[in-house]
């Protein structure tokens, strides 16, 4: 966990010569406590101070390598006398590279409550309209946890619920300038809200306050700790649909006039009331593209309009077109080369476009 002043202060109380470099310094016992298996290599002898052996009652925690070192750096301290000698070893406040030593979790849930994530929805919405929210402290203490906040972790839960660990995250990216993802996953569960008629319509919702608020601080600039990376506030909501490309009926039809039929009626796969943007998606998706792709729109000059598909995380890319006809310039105002791949409907093409498209492109239809 992060340091924690108070307790520096409470128990890092003694000095030595390296005060400079690795600050205060605790004691703790070098013997180990009864709950640890037995390991007859950390069973050795201490030489102390005075030249008698100090054995362990039952073993060291350190192996004796690293009790010679420390030995031989002023980083044990003996306490008692005659046969009742102990062994401690001084934990410093920073390591050899200066690094502050983390604080300890004790507990996860130490000082959280379940009523506070009721009170985090109700200074978001303004009422508790979840019942038993989990807090946003105790998912921030767990993320703190797991995630590096500079490897750049995602985090995943696949119970969202409202959200709760979407805020937890962008909360924490905000105080450590962390670069940490979230993925939420729920479904639809009704709540008898009007307002919000899913679980997943507050969750949506949350994660676009939270983000508002964190947005506003920004511009009010307030503190936001020494940390002053800029922060990715944005995100994106993805809902499990029907295709809106139609696969081919699998069923065999042995009647020619049926088959001639099922051919025509299947000459455009798109299925009624598509979206361009729906299509793009689930293109880029069969493609092999990530969630994370971009796609731009452009208008030509001859009319028809093509967007430019990116993907970020592998560098890839192609063009769609979703016109009912591709005109015949297209070539050159799009500036299509043997490597680019372009996309469209197949009844956008006569016999002769596609043959000369295919020349220029890595041409693929719909």
């Amino acid at each position: 966990m992060p340091p924690d002043p108070a307790a520096e202060a409470r128990y890092y109380k003694y000095e030595d010569e390296k005060i400079a470099t690795r600050g205060p310094y605790r004691l703790k016992p070098l013997e180990a406590t009864k709950s640890m298996d037995r390991r007859p290599n950390l069973v050795y002898p201490i030489p102390s101070p005075g030249g008698s052996e100090i054995w362990p009652k039952r073993q060291w925690w350190w192996g004796k390598e690293r009790a010679t070192l420390a030995l031989q750096n002023n980083e044990l301290v003996f306490a008692g006398k005659d046969d009742d000698v102990s062994v401690s070893y001084k934990q410093y406040l920073r390591d050899e590279h200066g690094e502050t030593r983390g604080a300890k979790p004790f507990s996860v849930i130490d000082g959280i409550y379940t009523q506070q994530g009721t009170a985090d929805l109700v200074e978001i919405f303004g009422e508790a309209i979840i019942q038993f929210p989990k807090p946003v402290a105790l998912l921030k203490k767990l993320i703190n946890m797991a995630c590096n906040s500079e490897e750049g972790n995602i985090v995943f839960d696949f119970f969202g619920g409202s959200a709760t660990t979407a805020q937890a995250v962008l909360e924490l990216n905000r105080e450590d300038g962390g670069n940490r993802k979230f993925v939420m996953v729920q479904l639809p569960e009704p709540t008898g809200n009007a307002k919000y008629p899913t679980i997943t319509d507050i969750g949506e919702e949350r994660i676009r306050r939270v983000i508002s608020k964190l947005a506003n601080d920004g511009q009010k600039g307030l503190e936001l700790g020494k940390h002053q990376r800029s922060d990715d506030l944005g995100f994106k909501v993805f809902k499990l649909a029907t295709p809106n490309i139609q696969q081919w009926p699998t069923e065999e039809v042995s009647d020619p006039e049926a088959y001639a039929q099922k051919i025509l009626a299947f000459n455009d796969p798109l299925v009624s009331g598509w979206k361009p943007e729906n299509v793009i998606w689930e293109v880029a998706l069969r493609e092999g593209f990530s969630l994370n792709m971009r796609f731009v729109p452009k208008e030509l000059p001859n009319g028809n309009k093509v967007y430019e598909v990116t993907d970020p995380d592998s560098g890839q890319q192609f063009w769609i077109c979703l016109d009912e006809q591709i005109r015949a310039d297209l070539i050159k105002q799009c500036e299509l080369t043997l490597d680019r791949l372009f996309i469209c409907r197949d009844v956008a093409l006569d016999d002769s476009a596609a043959a000369n498209l295919a020349l220029q492109c890595r041409l693929k239809t719909i």
